[in-house]
């Protein structure tokens, strides 16, 4: 399984980035699929969950600025994040979860969104 991230870049703070990802195979629907970021000398850090009933987990820390949506006739996940900030610097990971797997076991490369103030 292969996941392919992207979408990353450079903004402003207050602006809005989509990110997409990608992902290999016939399972894809079955997956729970999750956005996870990493700033430098931080912590990887969870940031959005969609399993595959749809039931989607923000964490507070982007309540209300992130969502997460997926399309499985694209095979694909998507963030949207609005209301930036350049504490949301970060590379930003898709992972996938089989159905009953504790943890995720497939990650995508990351792609490094840097928001500017």
């Amino acid at each position: 399984v292969q996941l392919q991230a992207s979408g990353g870049g450079l903004v402003q703070a207050g602006e809005s980035l989509r990110l997409s990802c990608t992902v290999s195979g016939r399972y894809f629907s079955t997956y729970t699929m999750a956005w996870f970021r990493q700033a430098p000398d931080k912590q990887r850090e969870l940031v959005a969950v969609v399993d595959d009933a749809g039931s989607i987990n923000i964490p507070s820390i982007v309540k209300g600025r992130f969502t997460i949506s997926r399309d499985n006739a694209k095979n694909s996940v998507y963030l949207q994040m609005s209301g930036l900030k350049p504490e949301d610097t970060a590379v930003y990971y898709c992972a996938a979860a089989r159905i009953g797997q504790l943890q995720f076991e497939y990650w995508g490369q990351g792609t490094l969104v840097t928001v500017s103030s």
